[in-house]
């Protein structure tokens, strides 16, 4: 099967690789606007890269802003029969038009330039216009990974929602824990064994609720309140510091009375 890979963000970067490796997938063509990055991510893939001329293939990956991805797609003249998907998580399959084979082929992964990510790890979420569309992106996607589930805009919409809180917003909290251990020049590697447990407790049970430790979850008032205190000069930190707090309690509650 043959594969154009359309942008050259961070998706485009990991997918354009995963497509060059995978048996039964041929990565024909970068196709990016942006020269210097559209280079660089054909040179990691060993493919070709235009911004001019659109080579001929079976599916074309759009790989590129939610908000960019219409008119992308209207700029993009295919051969007959060829399959133009988007990999955008919030993006509904109508952003396509007018192509006919339209398609969504949404690998769920948090994506980064410089990392390459494994693509058997994850699940690729899938939607076709037509058949045809869905036969050519289940093809694709079962020759990167085996978990691949069918998903409409709706049911997209409610895993990006799940990855924005379980990716982004954690990684945010990283990013404040750091701050606090930087003020005092304490190195971020001192919560990396609390981060690694966490998460294999997390993924071990399945329920994150049942993994749930601290203060909060404990009740423990004195000790919410000395770290309020901790926080008075820090407005923005301490009002996520409560709000969380006061979640993890009610969830307690919620879970105590079950």
């Amino acid at each position: 099967m043959k594969i154009v890979v359309v942008g050259s963000g961070n998706v485009a970067e990991s997918l354009a690789q995963a497509v060059a490796e995978a048996d039964g997938l041929e990565l024909v063509q970068l196709f990016a606007r942006n020269e210097v990055r559209g280079r660089k991510v054909a040179e990691l893939a060993h493919t070709e890269w235009s911004n001019t001329s659109l080579a001929k293939a079976d599916l074309y990956l759009i790989s590129v802003s939610d908000n960019a991805v219409a008119e992308v797609a209207k700029s993009l003249q295919v051969p007959e029969g060829a399959v133009v998907a988007h990999t955008a998580g919030c993006c509904p399959i109508e952003a396509l038009a007018p192509h006919v084979h339209r398609a969504v082929f949404y690998p769920f992964q948090t994506f980064s330039v410089g990392r390459k990510v494994d693509f058997t790890k994850g699940y690729i979420f899938l939607e076709g216009a037509t058949e045809h569309a869905l036969n050519i992106i289940e093809k694709a996607a079962h020759a990167l990974t085996a978990k691949v589930l069918p998903a409409d805009t709706a049911r997209r919409a409610v895993i990006h929602l799940s990855g924005v809180f379980a990716c982004n917003f954690a990684n945010a909290m990283y990013a404040n824990a750091a701050e606090i251990l930087a003020e005092e020049g304490l190195p971020f590697d001192i919560v990396a064994p609390v981060i690694e447990e966490t998460t294999a407790k997390v993924l071990a049970s399945q329920n994150p609720a049942l993994s749930q430790t601290g203060p909060a979850r404990r009740g423990d008032t004195q000790t919410l309140d000395r770290h309020r205190k901790m926080l008075a000069e820090r407005a923005r930190t301490k009002d996520i510091y409560d709000k969380i707090s006061e979640d993890i309690w009610e969830r307690t509650k919620t879970s105590k009375s079950v």
